[in-house]
């Protein structure tokens, strides 16, 4: 049992799984050693850790911007709860396997999409949809990536039901961001909370900027020697820099701006003092719409003219790929179990939470009858932002949401409310209450796929609240795998033996030496800014 000092008024929400405590208030085993030492700290030390770790992050830069009540921005210390979150190997194995399936099955649909759109003349996604999607590009409509491999960075959120189950309640293929506040959680809690650590044996997750250097590299068109990788941002203004500055530093791989790369026939380079530099691989950090104003948004200052019609020749990789976007989009996430079936001939290790989509004027009206009872989701939003939740809504909130589903059906899709799972958090005065947590972890993609054990736990900070957004007050626990003595596991599935080849290394004149350092003193003019719409990349 925990001590009553740190657990007096422990509540766990009805209908919840809680990690840490079983219902007749015994800690799960797994857990039990975890349980014991902090007991052993009580309230006092769990205070003296947290104001150390809010002086260590504001020094490092580790924080995120908040509105004040005057309506000015100003930086806070990430919030990390110093409470981890434990899970055992066996169901680790479960996660990992069940997102490599998936992840080859988002990776099938963007090719798919973009090439033969099998699926769509199987009559299992409709076309209308896909083509009507934001984030479809049709600039890169017929170009296959190279290696065949599209998704090489995702974050998939997971939840667990009351049930204790696990479910993927939201794709992320896109940019996903949060790994840096991984690798510095786990890095604070071994220096602020070792005692946490004794006897322990859980998995490590630093190598993951390795392994991300690697599955760069893996996918990049063929070059002389070690492929040129560079992390692409939009600048120190965009609310993610410092993870960009993070990976690019622990990579050992140069942090770009649109104004240090150039395009010259149909191939990227970077400006170096040296000259021209040729790219191979851009793990970029920018939306599509604003990475080349030749091809999407026109007004963006952001992009890099002419890297479409690069990545279109083959001669540049771009991770993660172009158009990857549709695949994340909430209303396609409805099929991702087909996809599974259709192309890998599986069932799904791992569902949906059950997700409506409202086009259909009866399935429409059955769940406007049931809106008090179900989340609400913009089809294409992210960070948490126009969710629903309909059993904390006012009569006057149920209102207005029905007649913004109403005026625009496509827009939303409704989803089953899942009671996510909690796990004890401390709460300002050295106690611990159960706040409801997510998991997002981070897979790679290159000759095959790595997961880092764990991955971002994202806590709700606010009592009663399921939004974990650090945007909406929401916060974050280090994330523990437990070894459990057994071998080592086998790697999961790559791609299936239809990669097409890699290009040779075709060197283009005209651009070496003296003239590279001509056109370099002749471009050094044009320089990057804000975007003047401050329409910022997520």
């Amino acid at each position: 049992m925990l001590a009553e000092t740190l657990t007096d008024g422990y509540a766990i929400p009805e209908g919840c799984y809680d990690e840490l405590l079983r219902p007749d208030g015994r800690a799960h085993p797994h857990v039990a050693a975890l349980a014991q030492a902090l007991e052993r700290l009580g309230p006092e030390a769990l205070l003296a850790a947290g104001r150390r770790r809010d002086a260590i992050f504001m020094q490092q830069g580790i924080t995120f911007e908040v509105a004040g009540s005057d309506g000015e921005r100003r930086d806070r210390p990430f919030p990390l709860d110093l409470v981890p979150r434990v899970l055992t190997a066996a169901e680790w194995t479960v996660i990992k396997r069940g997102l490599a399936q998936r992840i080859r099955a988002l990776n099938a649909f963007v090719d798919d999409v973009y090439h033969t759109r099998e699926i769509v003349r199987a009559g299992i996604v409709p076309w209308s949809l896909i083509v009507t999607r934001p984030s479809f590009a049709r600039p890169v409509h017929g170009v296959r990536a190279p290696g065949g491999v599209y998704t090489h960075v995702c974050g998939c959120d997971l939840v667990r039901g009351g049930d204790g189950g696990w479910r993927v309640l939201e794709d992320n293929v896109r940019t996903p961001s949060g790994i840096s506040y991984v690798l510095e959680n786990r890095l604070a809690m071994t220096r602020l909370m070792p005692e946490l650590f004794a006897g322990q044996r859980v998995r490590p997750v630093d190598n993951y900027p390795s392994l991300l250097l690697d599955a760069l590299q893996a996918v990049a068109p063929a070059a002389e020697g070690e492929p040129t990788v560079v992390l692409w941002t939009p600048g120190p203004l965009n609310g993610a820099y410092f993870e960009h500055a993070f990976l690019a530093r622990e990579m050992g791989i140069e942090l770009v701006e649109a104004s240090d790369l150039v395009v010259r026939d149909a191939t990227c380079y970077m400006r170096t003092t040296a000259g021209l530099k040729r790219v191979h691989t851009i793990y970029r950090r920018l939306d599509d719409d604003f990475i080349d104003p030749l091809a999407f948004r026109p007004d963006s200052v952001l992009g890099v003219p002419g890297l479409v019609r690069a990545y279109r020749a083959g001669s540049v990789a771009i991770a993660n790929a172009i158009g990857t976007g549709v695949a994340d989009d909430k209303a396609i996430y409805h099929y991702a179990p087909d996809m599974i079936r259709f192309y890998l001939s599986e069932e799904p290790i791992l569902e949906n939470v059950p997700t409506y989509l409202l086009g259909d004027e009866q399935l429409r009206a059955w769940v406007l009858e049931r809106l008090h009872e179900l989340v609400v989701k913009p089809t294409s939003e992210s960070g948490g932002k126009g969710v629903f939740i309909g059993p904390q809504a006012s009569a006057s909130e149920l209102e207005h949401q029905a007649r913004l589903i109403q005026a625009s059906p496509e827009l939303f899709i409704a989803q089953e409310l899942v009671h996510l799972s909690t796990v004890p958090t401390e709460t300002g005065d050295g106690h611990l209450a159960p706040r409801h947590v997510d998991l997002r972890p981070f897979a790679l993609f290159g000759d095959e796929i790595r997961i880092v054990p764990g991955g971002l736990t994202r806590v709700a900070l606010e009592e009663g609240s399921m939004i974990v957004n650090s945007s909406r007050g929401g916060g974050s626990k280090d994330t523990w795998v437990l070894e459990d003595g057994d071998a080592a596991e086998p790697p999961v599935p790559g791609l299936a033996a239809r990669e097409p080849p890699r290009l040779p290394d075709v060197r283009f004149g005209g651009w070496h030496g003296q003239a590279q350092q001509q056109q370099q003193s002749r471009e050094d003019g044009v320089a990057t800014a804000a975007d003047p719409l401050g329409q910022r990349p997520t």
